[in-house]
């Protein structure tokens, strides 16, 4: 059961667990263990943390396909208890990331919308390609955001995706100038206040994301998904905090539910001491190709004994340097991430060898 903390609202967007031996080569259709990707939720969960869905870190757009995300958000919701935090994101990826009509624009993020809201599950409006591709200006954005909203059940969160995660997602909200774009964001939220929970920020720019927050309106949510900042932002300043929604809270899971419980103390100096050194590694997962970050957390998964392999969807495992995931073992080590450290030397030494490279010792 999700213990719900006092308070702050702590998100994880959480991965996918593929099929180790299925055809999950890039361009293929999705093949995922079922079992452990579920598995790994609870895991969440049980850590008092909600669990975002269907999101990037699950590869939506990047290996997971929209016949595996409908399945995805269903698995989810039926597993969830009643205390559980959980919201699915809602986009129009099976459209592709092209230009499409408007109209069939609408209907894809209609149709995703029915598939979570019939599943129970929360709303998370995602950022469109088609939509990027498409929008001719601002005003198209405003108008179609606002009918998604009024069709959205209960409140929704809005998130706002910057292209070092997705390139395809440049010029979003109809302005490559970041305070332009915010102006029209802002401008969405306040019409339709009633029906926003609160938007998700992933732009990996503290500042912009501090300076938006105080321009919510009231009862607004601000969750963090800024994967470099995330100490600072959660933890607020005189005018408010962020709340969070962090890719870097799938590997990081164990610590963010302690660094939470310490804030409903009142510990902000506790909370501090346990985040502050992970933010070395989150921006070692994190670094350029940003978009690459899901192989990270997968790797760091596998190390820390909550699944079987490293194998992704999409043949995304190789789309990080050995080097790269042996930097992001240092960190890991650093702050005392994995349950068992034998047990992750042992499986990166098994991937060092399939390299040539010689095998690693603790210290």
């Amino acid at each position: 059961m999700t213990r719900e903390f006092t308070s702050r609202v702590i998100y994880s967007a959480a991965h996918v667990v593929a099929d180790p031996l299925a055809d999950n080569g890039p361009g293929r259709p999705a093949a995922v263990d079922w079992d452990a990707t579920i598995g790994f939720r609870r895991h969440l969960w049980d850590l008092g943390l909600g669990v975002a869905d269907a999101m990037d870190t699950a590869q939506r757009g990047m290996g997971l396909d929209w016949e595996a995300t409908k399945q995805l958000i269903r698995r989810s919701a039926e597993a969830a208890g009643p205390d559980d935090l959980l919201a699915c994101g809602v986009g129009t990826d099976q459209l592709g990331a092209g230009p499409a009509a408007i109209d069939d624009i609408r209907a894809a993020y209609l149709e995703q919308l029915a598939v979570v809201e019939d599943a129970g599950a929360g709303t998370i409006l995602m950022c469109s390609r088609a939509l990027a591709a498409s929008a001719k200006g601002a005003d198209e954005y405003k108008a179609l955001y606002a009918e998604l909203l009024g069709e959205v059940s209960g409140k929704a969160i809005l998130h706002w995706l910057g292209p070092m995660f997705d390139p395809a997602l440049e010029g979003y909200w109809g302005s490559s100038d970041l305070e332009a774009a915010a102006d029209v964001f802002v401008e969405i939220i306040a019409e339709n206040a009633s029906k926003v929970d609160g938007i998700k920020m992933s732009l990996l720019d503290a500042e912009a994301e501090i300076a938006l927050r105080r321009r919510l309106p009231e009862g607004v949510r601000c969750y963090t998904g800024d994967d470099f900042n995330y100490p600072r932002l959660i933890a607020g300043d005189e005018f408010g905090h962020s709340d969070a929604l962090l890719g870097i809270f799938d590997p990081l899971a164990p610590l963010a539910s302690q660094a939470a419980k310490r804030l409903d103390e009142g510990d902000v100096a506790g909370f501090h001491a346990l985040l502050d050194p992970t933010v070395p590694l989150a921006r070692k997962v994190f670094e350029a190709p940003t978009f690459n970050y899901k192989t990270g957390v997968v790797f760091l998964a596998w190390l820390s004994g909550y699944q079987d392999h490293f194998k992704m969807v999409g043949g995304l495992e190789s789309a990080r340097s050995i080097a790269h995931l042996g930097q992001i073992v240092d960190l890991a080590l650093e702050v005392r991430l994995f349950p068992d450290e034998h047990l992750a030397i042992d499986r990166f030494n098994a991937l060092l060898k399939t390299a040539g490279q010689p095998p690693r010792t603790l210290a």
